[in-house]
Protein backbone atom coordinates (compact mmCIF):
# COMPACT_ATOMS: atom_id res chain seq x y z
CA UNK A 1 0.00 0.00 0.00
CA UNK A 2 1.30 3.52 -0.76
CA UNK A 3 0.88 6.54 1.33
CA UNK A 4 -2.17 7.92 -0.84
CA UNK A 5 -3.92 4.80 -0.31
CA UNK A 6 -3.36 5.09 3.64
CA UNK A 7 -4.17 8.64 3.15
CA UNK A 8 -7.39 7.76 1.31
CA UNK A 9 -8.46 4.78 3.90
CA UNK A 10 -7.73 7.77 6.95
CA UNK A 11 -10.01 10.20 5.04
CA UNK A 12 -12.32 7.43 4.75
CA UNK A 13 -13.09 6.25 8.08
CA UNK A 14 -13.06 9.75 9.44
CA UNK A 15 -15.70 10.83 6.98
CA UNK A 16 -17.70 7.71 8.00
CA UNK A 17 -16.87 8.45 11.92
CA UNK A 18 -18.22 11.93 10.73
CA UNK A 19 -21.04 10.79 9.15
CA UNK A 20 -22.19 8.68 11.89
CA UNK A 21 -21.93 11.55 14.15
CA UNK A 22 -23.93 13.17 12.31
CA UNK A 23 -26.95 10.90 11.84
CA UNK A 24 -26.87 10.21 15.57
CA UNK A 25 -27.44 14.15 16.46
CA UNK A 26 -30.19 14.21 13.92
CA UNK A 27 -31.85 11.52 15.11
CA UNK A 28 -31.54 12.45 18.74
CA UNK A 29 -32.98 16.00 17.44
CA UNK A 30 -35.90 14.37 15.39
CA UNK A 31 -36.73 12.28 18.76
CA UNK A 32 -36.64 15.72 20.88
CA UNK A 33 -38.83 17.30 17.94
CA UNK A 34 -41.52 14.55 18.38
CA UNK A 35 -41.48 14.82 22.66
CA UNK A 36 -42.27 18.73 21.78
CA UNK A 37 -45.03 18.55 19.62
CA UNK A 38 -46.53 15.78 21.75
CA UNK A 39 -45.63 17.82 24.79
CA UNK A 40 -47.76 21.61 22.93
CA UNK A 41 -50.24 19.16 22.13
CA UNK A 42 -50.96 17.92 25.39
CA UNK A 43 -50.36 21.59 26.99
CA UNK A 44 -53.10 22.98 24.23
CA UNK A 45 -55.54 20.49 25.09
CA UNK A 46 -55.08 21.12 28.86
CA UNK A 47 -55.41 25.15 27.94
CA UNK A 48 -58.27 25.15 26.04
CA UNK A 49 -60.76 23.86 28.69
CA UNK A 50 -58.77 26.63 31.18
CA UNK A 51 -59.04 29.34 29.31
CA UNK A 52 -62.75 28.14 29.06
CA UNK A 53 -62.97 28.24 32.81
CA UNK A 54 -60.92 31.36 32.79
CA UNK A 55 -62.88 33.49 30.43
CA UNK A 56 -66.78 32.20 32.71
CA UNK A 57 -64.75 33.29 35.50
CA UNK A 58 -64.37 36.43 33.90
CA UNK A 59 -67.92 36.59 33.09
CA UNK A 60 -69.11 35.76 36.35
CA UNK A 61 -66.75 38.40 38.05
CA UNK A 62 -68.22 41.23 35.63
CA UNK A 63 -71.74 40.37 36.62
CA UNK A 64 -70.90 40.73 40.59
CA UNK A 65 -68.93 43.88 39.73
CA UNK A 66 -72.07 45.08 38.04
CA UNK A 67 -74.49 44.14 40.99
CA UNK A 68 -72.21 45.75 43.23
CA UNK A 69 -71.98 48.71 41.21
CA UNK A 70 -75.88 48.95 41.37
CA UNK A 71 -76.16 48.54 45.25
CA UNK A 72 -73.68 51.44 45.31
CA UNK A 73 -75.91 53.35 43.32
CA UNK A 74 -78.69 52.07 45.37
CA UNK A 75 -77.10 53.31 48.66
CA UNK A 76 -75.97 56.55 47.34
CA UNK A 77 -79.39 57.51 46.33
CA UNK A 78 -81.09 56.28 50.05
CA UNK A 79 -78.12 58.58 51.53
CA UNK A 80 -79.09 61.60 49.27
CA UNK A 81 -82.64 60.79 50.23
CA UNK A 82 -82.00 60.16 53.78
CA UNK A 83 -79.92 63.44 54.05
CA UNK A 84 -82.91 65.83 52.60
CA UNK A 85 -85.26 63.77 54.82
CA UNK A 86 -83.35 65.06 57.65
CA UNK A 87 -83.05 68.22 56.35
CA UNK A 88 -86.56 68.48 56.11
CA UNK A 89 -87.64 67.28 59.68
CA UNK A 90 -84.65 69.89 60.80
CA UNK A 91 -86.41 72.85 59.16
CA UNK A 92 -90.18 71.84 59.87
CA UNK A 93 -89.60 70.41 63.81
CA UNK A 94 -86.28 73.30 64.60
CA UNK A 95 -88.23 76.42 64.42
CA UNK A 96 -91.21 75.14 66.68
CA UNK A 97 -88.83 73.01 68.99
CA UNK A 98 -86.95 75.99 69.41
CA UNK A 99 -89.80 78.21 70.19
CA UNK A 100 -91.25 75.84 73.14
CA UNK A 101 -87.98 75.45 74.43
CA UNK A 102 -87.75 78.98 74.59
CA UNK A 103 -91.16 79.19 76.04
CA UNK A 104 -90.23 76.78 78.61
CA UNK A 105 -87.06 78.63 79.96
CA UNK A 106 -88.86 81.50 80.19
CA UNK A 107 -91.98 80.03 82.30
CA UNK A 108 -89.42 77.93 84.56
CA UNK A 109 -87.44 81.43 84.82
CA UNK A 110 -90.41 83.57 85.73
CA UNK A 111 -91.77 80.73 88.62
CA UNK A 112 -88.56 80.74 89.62
CA UNK A 113 -88.23 84.33 90.64
CA UNK A 114 -92.41 84.18 91.68
CA UNK A 115 -91.37 80.98 94.26
CA UNK A 116 -88.29 81.57 95.18
CA UNK A 117 -86.06 83.85 97.94
CA UNK A 118 -84.81 87.07 96.53
CA UNK A 119 -81.19 86.05 95.27
CA UNK A 120 -79.82 89.37 93.87
CA UNK A 121 -76.56 88.99 96.55
CA UNK A 122 -75.62 85.50 94.51
CA UNK A 123 -73.60 85.90 91.10
CA UNK A 124 -75.11 83.44 88.74
CA UNK A 125 -73.74 80.43 87.39
CA UNK A 126 -72.36 79.93 84.25
CA UNK A 127 -74.75 79.42 81.34
CA UNK A 128 -74.27 75.80 79.82
CA UNK A 129 -75.81 75.80 76.23
CA UNK A 130 -77.18 73.01 74.54
CA UNK A 131 -77.28 72.62 71.05
CA UNK A 132 -80.78 71.96 69.23
CA UNK A 133 -81.06 72.01 65.52
CA UNK A 134 -77.87 74.57 64.18
CA UNK A 135 -79.26 76.51 67.35
CA UNK A 136 -78.29 76.89 71.04
CA UNK A 137 -80.34 77.42 73.70
CA UNK A 138 -79.52 78.19 77.46
CA UNK A 139 -80.36 75.43 79.71
CA UNK A 140 -81.92 76.02 82.95
CA UNK A 141 -79.86 77.61 85.89
CA UNK A 142 -79.71 76.01 89.27
CA UNK A 143 -80.56 78.70 91.65
CA UNK A 144 -79.23 78.69 95.16
CA UNK A 145 -76.74 75.73 96.47
CA UNK A 146 -76.18 72.30 95.48
CA UNK A 147 -77.03 69.95 98.18
CA UNK A 148 -74.82 68.01 99.68
CA UNK A 149 -74.77 64.26 99.99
Amino acid sequence: MSGGEVAGILVAVFWAILVSFLAVVLVRLAQTLRATTKLVAEVTEQAVPLLSDASSAVRSAQTQIDRVDAIASDVQEVTSNASALSTTVASTFGGPLVKVAAFGYGVRRALGRKAGPETDHVPPAPARRTVIVGRTVPSARRRGKRKKD
